[in-house]
């Protein structure tokens, strides 16, 4: 089957031929490191894990990814002066508390994960070559601001599928050395008010890099002049990835060969943000839910759907997770799972192929779920580890595979060791409970099953004898 992507900029799926055969190379606009991470801020990263799992997975490719940091900034430098802090201690500490939160989500680390700050020579080579190929230009008053020079590029406006004629002027400079109002920044001169450590000198005078050339230069350092997929939110589109696209091909790059963006999560209809007071934290939400239901949560709508969050939305996403982690654990105490290979059935991989449409290849995952519980009922332990084997496989894929040791390490050993031993103990409470039932003392059997359940403990009678899990709470 072959894997069939939306591409912003064509405006239509097309299928996926990496540039090298066996090799996707992805760059993946990360986060500007001004604060802590929300989970609307993360949605990004989550659903790129899902397409790199999937081009592993799915595909046998030898992945590369690249998700840059942009640790300088207006807003670090803004919010760094009102703390009273430096900046690149505010940056570092927002870094520090984005990595964790990835990995708390189970999002896998990137290839490379460069920072801005370490590549100025690289930014500084591509705007000389746009400046010799008569598409930047310094400014006249000797500021050290450079610009690029919109209009000198004739696809400008491509991706995002607008003419310059309709834009308005671009904000990310000070408008006094530009020849047109929609020029943007590739070098800001050295401000006043600006502390010294977040300037570089150039030829063009002392300063720091702005926003787009960031990733134009630090894309092309990784993974080269030409690239599969370049990814990021949906609201990236303009200006900041209209502008990457602009100065690379203009300074002669192939640079993305398909874009793709991910939508927003929203909160009665608005993007999720700290300006809105909306904000989730991952560090806070993931102490009321599961880092796994908050992953699942992120992870079950398509990559290009906006996902409304609401009070019951993680609750939501922890019933779903329980059920199947509850069929998972049925079975792995009837045979552990570990080292079975499981099947990645055809409906999952053609919704996957489909543009990455996890909504479809979860109803194929709950489907699975169900035949399996139900093989389990009927006593037919092969069909149900069949089952579970490519639960496994398939949630795997996604993130969110229960038995994973991503989400394993969430339960300390003590608590493993606890589970072991309320085995030992419910399993005599069973065989006191099957003596009585064979000696026809049915009020006692009953009495037993009666104090098991007090206890949140669920028994099944299966044609292979009863089997006992945690109840799963349904007002949760």
């Amino acid at each position: 089957m072959t894997l069939r992507l939306y591409d912003t900029a064509a405006r239509e799926l097309r299928d996926f031929v990496p540039l090298r055969e066996g090799r996707a190379g992805m760059y993946i606009c990360g986060l500007t490191t001004q604060g802590a991470p929300h989970i609307g801020h993360v949605r990004f990263a989550v659903a790129f894990d899902v397409l790199r799992r999937w081009l592993e997975v799915g595909h046998g490719y030898d992945v590369t990814l690249v998700r840059n940091v942009t640790d300088i900034d207006d807003k670090i430098l803004r919010k760094s002066a009102e703390q009273g802090i430096e900046w690149f201690a505010l940056s570092y500490r927002n870094e520090r508390q984005t990595a964790q939160a990835l990995d708390l989500l189970g999002v896998k680390p990137a290839t490379y994960e460069p920072r801005a700050t370490g590549h100025i020579p690289e930014m500084v080579e591509l705007m000389d070559t746009l400046i010799e190929r008569g598409h930047a230009y310094a400014a006249p008053d000797a500021s050290g601001d450079v610009y690029f020079d919109v209009l000198s590029w004739k696809d400008y406006g491509s991706l995002s599928h607008q003419s310059p004629d309709d834009m308005t002027a671009a904000e990310d400079a000070d408008p006094r050395g530009k020849k047109d109002a929609r020029d943007f920044a590739l070098w800001k001169g050295q401000k006043a008010d600006e502390p010294a450590s977040a300037s570089w000198q150039t030829s063009y005078g002392p300063g720091r890099p702005g926003w787009h050339l960031e990733c134009s230069a630090m894309a092309r350092k990784y993974l080269g002049d030409t690239f599969d997929i370049h990814g990021g939110g949906i609201d990236l589109r303009f200006p900041h990835h209209e502008n990457e696209q602009a100065q690379s091909r203009a300074a002669g790059l192939g640079f993305a060969r398909y874009w793709l963006h991910n939508a927003w999560v929203t909160v009665k209809g608005q993007k999720m943000g700290k300006s809105l007071g909306n904000a989730l934290e991952v560090q806070r939400v993931t102490q009321v839910a599961s880092p796994l239901a908050v992953r699942y949560y992120l992870t079950s709508a398509h990559y290009r759907s906006m996902i409304e969050y609401h009070e019951g939305s993680l609750l939501e996403a922890a019933s779903t997770v329980d059920r199947i982690t509850g069929f998972l654990e049925r079975v792995d105490r009837l045979r552990p799972l570990d080292g079975i290979e499981g099947e990645l059935l055809a409906d999952f991989r053609e919704a996957m192929d489909d543009d990455v449409n996890v909504s479809g290849a979860l109803a194929v995952v709950h489907d699975t779920v169900r035949a399996g519980n139900i093989a389990l009922d009927d006593g037919d332990d092969e069909a149900a580890v069949t089952a579970a084997s490519s639960v496994v496989a398939m949630t795997e894929v996604l993130g969110i595979n229960p038995l994973s040791p991503t989400w394993q390490r969430e339960s300390s050993g003590a608590a493993s060791e606890a589970h072991e031993a309320l085995d030992v103990l419910i399993a005599a409470q069973l065989g006191a409970r099957q003596a009585a039932r064979a000696a026809r003392d049915f009020a006692a059997a009953d009495a037993i099953r009666d104090q098991l359940t007090s206890a949140g403990i669920a028994v099944e009678d299966t044609p292979s004898g009863a089997r006992w899990s945690l109840a799963r709470r349904t007002d949760a």
